[in-house]
């Protein structure tokens, strides 16, 4: 491996490890070194000393965890907006359930009153008034 290489090897590690990368989006990872050297990946896995040395430097290096997020008071919320939204959902149903149960009663009947008048024939008043 060239001088010049290990050099450009150790400036992107210390890019890397400090947060500053310049040609990755920062991750820990051997390809990402590699990119950012802007050397091949057969060269990188030939500097065994300075992959040694990355794989020590990862290792020590405490990388932030994010702390799980709760969202139970949200959770909590949107859960009562359903029940709420299904016992709204549940009336509703039912209030047009028996809309249409009016709605077909009306319209038999309708139906019975003007076979009704059809039967009856025609009307003639017997009383003229002049």
């Amino acid at each position: 491996m060239s001088a010049r290489t290990a050099t450009a090897l150790r400036s992107a590690m210390h890019r890397l490890l400090n947060g500053r990368s310049e040609r990755t989006d920062g991750r820990l990872t051997k390809a990402n070194l590699g990119r950012e050297a802007q050397i091949s990946h057969a060269t990188l896995h030939r500097a065994k000393t300075i992959l040694r040395e990355w794989e020590t430097a990862v290792a020590q290096t405490h990388t932030p965890t994010r702390e799980p997020v709760t969202h139970t008071a949200e959770l909590s919320a949107l859960r009562t907006e359903i029940t709420t939204a299904r016992t709204e959902n549940s009336r509703l149903r039912r209030q047009l359930d028996a809309a249409a149960t009016v709605i077909c009663t009306l319209h038999h009947e309708n139906i019975a009153l003007r076979d009704h008048l059809a039967e009856q024939g025609t009307v003639i008043p017997l009383h003229q008034s002049s």
